[in-house]
């Protein structure tokens, strides 16, 4: 183990204020808490501090760094930006260059770490992307080329309007409730007019955009890793999302009169 140099307060205070805006993003895009703390304490010992404590809740990040006898504690709110792995990725590449010297002091890597822009797709190739999507998982329902159609249009106009409310900064529930109603609409015509052999697997298909797999993934893997916390917190914002789907859903079948996704 490599022997820990003497920093001065100053110095300390700035390591710590980088690893806990370290954590802080990873926190922000969606990364599970083992790979928070992890990576967060390695980086803090490759930099020359002798522990970092920290405490992970669903709204903020504590940590503390040890050296030397001195010990300052920092806060930071966790502010949601939605999943980015292209960001984790690159705070990762950060601590590994770090632990190969390659970064060799705090000034690199805060400069590091605050040119990190998170990569964005162009939203019209989500928006096919994710009709596309949907409308695969009608055929492989049973659906023929009209149902596949229809929740190509629907899961299409549900993601354009997903990213319209989230745009405007809204509820991420009054997003999902409002996204499950629009497409549930829009493929509810496919039952109505009597689109394709089974239309209304068009409706099942079409809000399967609003599935939250990533939050429920990260709340069972933080329960599993002793973060309890956070897991039920993360498995708690899953079933709110779910549960608001559900209302959009259920709030479009009352005003078309279509009921249920079997015929």
């Amino acid at each position: 183990m490599q022997e820990q140099k003497q920093l001065t307060r100053d110095e300390q205070t700035a390591l710590t204020r980088v690893l806990v805006k370290t954590a802080q993003m990873l926190a922000s895009c969606g990364a599970e808490s083992r790979i928070i703390e992890q990576t967060t304490c390695r980086l803090g010992l490759t930099l020359g501090v002798e522990s970092v404590e920290m405490a992970i809740t669903p709204s903020a990040v504590i940590l503390t760094t040890l050296n030397h006898g001195s010990c300052i504690t920092t806060t930071r709110r966790i502010h949601e930006f939605g999943i980015n792995m292209q960001v984790l990725c690159e705070i990762q590449r950060i601590c590994i260059l770090a632990e190969k010297k390659l970064l060799e002091n705090t000034d690199e890597v805060r400069a590091r770490l605050e040119a990190i822009k998170p990569y964005r797709y162009n939203r019209w190739a989500v928006v096919a992307m994710i009709g596309l999507s949907c409308g695969s998982f009608s055929l492989l329902f049973g659906g023929d080329w009209p149902v596949f159609l229809i929740t190509v249009l629907a899961s299409s106009v549900g993601m354009f309007v997903r990213q319209e409310i989230a745009h405007r900064h809204f509820s991420p529930l009054l997003n999902f409730s409002a996204t499950a109603f629009v497409a549930t609409l829009i493929a509810s015509l496919a039952t109505l007019n009597n689109w394709g052999a089974q239309p209304e697997l068009a409706m099942a298909a079409c809000v399967l955009l609003l599935v939250p797999g990533f939050p429920l993934i990260n709340a069972m893997l933080d329960v599993v890793k002793g973060y309890y916390n956070m897991g039920l917190a993360r498995w708690l914002t899953a079933t709110m999302l779910t549960l608001s789907a559900t209302t959009g859903i259920v709030l479009a079948m009352k005003l078309t009169g279509v009921w249920g996704w079997q015929p």
